[in-house]
C-alpha cells in the first residue's frame, strides 16, 4: 500500500457500509416537518409539503467588544453538506466502551435520511476498521477536522459527531471559566495524546466564514464547552450567566463531597474552583472567551453533559448505544420509524 495522498482523502464506503438509504425525493435535502415512510427496505425520510421557516438571510449583531460590534449570520443549509462520525470503543484497552461505534453508523444513517447527505460525503473514523487510514488515531481525527471545513462557504451545513471518552485538563490561556480545558480521547492517546477544546476550535470554528452552519455533537463526559463556543444556553433557550454565589455554594458542596469520599485531588481542585469565584477569575475568563472566541459563522454544540459531568453508555433494546446519541436522534428523527444500527 502506498502512501496516503497530501491532506485528507476520504475513503469510499464499501459495499457493505450502512449507506443504503432512498436518494431524496427531487434530488433535494430534507427539511424538518416531513414525515417516515416504512418500506421493505427500511424507513426514509420524505419531504414536508410546505416549506419550513428560514432564519434570516441577513447578518446579526451581537454585543460589542473592544470598541467592535460582533458579527454573525445564519446559514439556509442549502449549499454543500460534509459530515465527519467517529466512534470509538477502545477495544481491548482499559475503558472499553460499547456504544460508540453504533452511535457513528446511526448518525451517518440520520443524515443521510433525515437531512439527505450524501455518503461520498460522509467520512467515518472507528476504531473497527481495517484500512489504516479510517481508523481514529489522533493524526487522523485532526486531518479529518480540516477536511471539513476545508473550502466551506456561506450556507454550507457542516456536521461532525464524536462518540468516545472525553476528559479534563489543566487551562493554559486563561480562557475557561472551571480553569480546566476539555478534551477528547483519540484511540492512539496513550502515545500521541489528547486533543484540547482550544485545538478544536481553531481548526472547526475559526476558519469558517460568515454563514457557514456547523453542528457538533459530543457524546463524551465533560463535553459541555468541548467546542470553546463563547455563550452557553440552558434548555430554556437562555443564555447562561456566570453566577458568583452558585457557583461558590456549588463548589463548597463539591468540597465537601470530595471531603467524605477521601478524594484529595478533589477537595483540592474544588478549592481552586471557589478562589477563582471569589477572585472574580471566572467573570474574567468568560469575557476574555466571548472576545477571543466568536465566530461570524453559524455554530451549534449539543454535549452529553456539563464539563463537570460524565456521559455513559446505554442499553435500548438490548443493544449498545450512547445515551446522548439516543436522544438526539430518536427526538430530531421518528421514534417509532427510524432503524438504528446495531453490531453485536
Amino acid at each position: 500500500m502506498g502512501p496516503p495522498p497530501a491532506g485528507y482523502v476520504p475513503p469510499i464506503p464499501s459495499p457493505n457500509s450502512h449507506s443504503n438509504a432512498p436518494p431524496p425525493p427531487g434530488g433535494h435535502g430534507y427539511a424538518p416537518g416531513g414525515a417516515w415512510v416504512n418500506n421493505p427496505g427500511g424507513a426514509f425520510y420524505t419531504a414536508p409539503a410546505a416549506a419550513p421557516h428560514m432564519p434570516p438571510t441577513t447578518p446579526q449583531y451581537g454585543p460589542q467588544f473592544g470598541g467592535q460590534q460582533q458579527q454573525y449570520q445564519y446559514s439556509q443549509c442549502n449549499g454543500r453538506k460534509k459530515a465527519l462520525c467517529i466512534g470509538i470503543n477502545y477495544v481491548g484497552m482499559e475503558g472499553e466502551l460499547r456504544g460508540c461505534i453504533n452511535d457513528a453508523k446511526n448518525m451517518k444513517q440520520f443524515l443521510i435520511r433525515r437531512f439527505g447527505f450524501k455518503p461520498e460525503n460522509i467520512v467515518m473514523l472507528l476504531d473497527d476498521a481495517t484500512h489504516p487510514r479510517q481508523m481514529p488515531t489522533r493524526q487522523n481525527i485532526l486531518e479529518a477536522m480540516q477536511w471539513l471545513v476545508k473550502d466551506a462557504r456561506p450556507n454550507d451545513s457542516l456536521w461532525f459527531h464524536y462518540s468516545g471518552h472525553g476528559g479534563q485538563t489543566k487551562d493554559m490561556d486563561g480562557d475557561e471559566e472551571d480553569g480546566h480545558d476539555e478534551v477528547i480521547y483519540p484511540y492512539d492517546h496513550d502515545y500521541a495524546g489528547h486533543i484540547v477544546d482550544d485545538e478544536m476550535h481553531d481548526i472547526m470554528v475559526r476558519p469558517l466564514p460568515i454563514g457557514c452552519r456547523l453542528t457538533a455533537i459530543f457524546d463524551s463526559c465533560h463535553s459541555g464547552s468541548v467546542m470553546d463556543l463563547p455563550y452557553i444556553y440552558s434548555t430554556e433557550g437562555k443564555i447562561k450567566e456566570p453566577n458568583q454565589a452558585l457557583e461558590a455554594g456549588k463548589g463548597a458542596m463539591q468540597a465537601f463531597s470530595a471531603y467524605k469520599q477521601g478524594d484529595v485531588g478533589g477537595v483540592l481542585k474544588a478549592g481552586m474552583g471557589i478562589f477563582k469565584v471569589a477572585t472574580g477569575g471566572q467573570a474574567k475568563a468568560t469575557k476574555k472567551a466571548r472576545e477571543l472566541k466568536g465566530s461570524q459563522a453559524d455554530v451549534i454544540q449539543w454535549s452529553g453533559c456539563k464539563d463537570s459531568q460524565t456521559s455513559a453508555d446505554a442499553f435500548e433494546a438490548g443493544r449498545a448505544t450512547g445515551a446522548m446519541s439516543f436522544a438526539f436522534i430518536t427526538s430530531m428523527g421518528a421514534p417509532d420509524s427510524i432503524t438504528l444500527i446495531f453490531d453485536t
